[in-house]
């Protein structure tokens, strides 16, 4: 095979692959015609994250947001395995006009690909597939049957409920933060208790002043009652005083009054 022929064929297969390249799909606007080129953009862009997002966790020191980032990861691998695979698969044998047979061979050779492609992501888990007797990428089993560690009597080893370094750390992370948020639940507890306290004392307080409070404003009642009477009283009295026929007597005392004044100031004066 000499070397024009070599071009050619690459030639030939670059151009076969061309209509599923992410980033010109994404350039020429082409994924909004075809639903398949379109969901398959997607979750390609969500595998290339995950990828990141994997190796930003192996770079991350921090156990918690190393588990973080392994729980996104887990996620997206379940929804682009379990929703997204399956559309992708009805849609790559879907028969599209203007779509050649070996076009359709393509795209499903394209989606047969993606399992390994999401199965091969880290996502922090003891182990993605075994060797013996697993579950393979594409859901079925390579082996038999599902094999665990067990030992002679049939008892799972003690290694087999071991967690790792990271689901320890995270655990006594966790419950250092629960043990923390229960010193505070407790404190408000507290608190609460107390104001329940003062507000049963205040409660109290209040009924026995009810009947006091009760009393004084009887006795505010009868004062102002008395007090209107008074003044009904007094005013009356004032009118018989300064009556007509009391003049004679008025005119009498007055005449009495001066009468020792004038005493009063001529004994003075000598």
């Amino acid at each position: 095979m000499t070397v024009i022929d070599i071009l050619t064929r690459v030639d030939a297969i670059c151009q076969k692959y061309d209509k599923y390249d992410v980033d010109k799909l994404n350039g020429a606007n082409v994924a909004g015609d075809d639903p398949f080129a379109r969901l398959y953009a997607s979750v390609d862009a969500d595998v290339n994250q995950c990828v990141e997002k994997a190796e930003a966790a192996k770079q991350e020191k921090n156990r918690a947001a190393v588990v973080a980032l392994n729980a996104e990861i887990r996620r997206t691998k379940a929804k682009l395995l379990e929703e997204d695979l399956p559309k992708l698969q009805r849609l790559a044998v879907k028969k599209v006009k203007g779509l050649t047979k070996e076009e359709i061979a393509t795209r499903s050779d394209l989606v047969a690909a993606l399992p390994d492609r999401i199965q091969a992501i880290p996502d922090g888990s003891s182990s993605t597939t075994k060797k013996n007797g697993t579950w393979g990428a594409s859901g079925s089993r390579t082996g038999g049957a599902i094999k665990f560690d067990t030992t002679a009597d049939g008892n799972f080893d003690d290694e087999y409920f071991k967690g790792t370094e990271e689901s320890n750390q995270f655990r006594r992370e966790y419950e250092m933060r629960r043990m923390e948020q229960d010193k505070g639940l407790d404190v408000i507890g507290e608190g609460l208790e107390t104001l329940k306290n003062m507000a049963s004392d205040m409660n109290e307080e209040l009924d026995r002043q009810v009947p006091l409070m009760d009393e004084m404003d009887d006795k505010v009642d009868r004062a102002n009652a008395d007090l209107k009477n008074t003044n009904v009283r007094l005013k009356e009295t004032v009118l018989q005083l300064r009556s007509s026929r009391n003049f004679c007597i008025d005119i009498i005392l007055l005449c009495v009054i001066l009468g020792i004044a004038a005493y009063l100031y001529n004994v003075l004066k000598k």
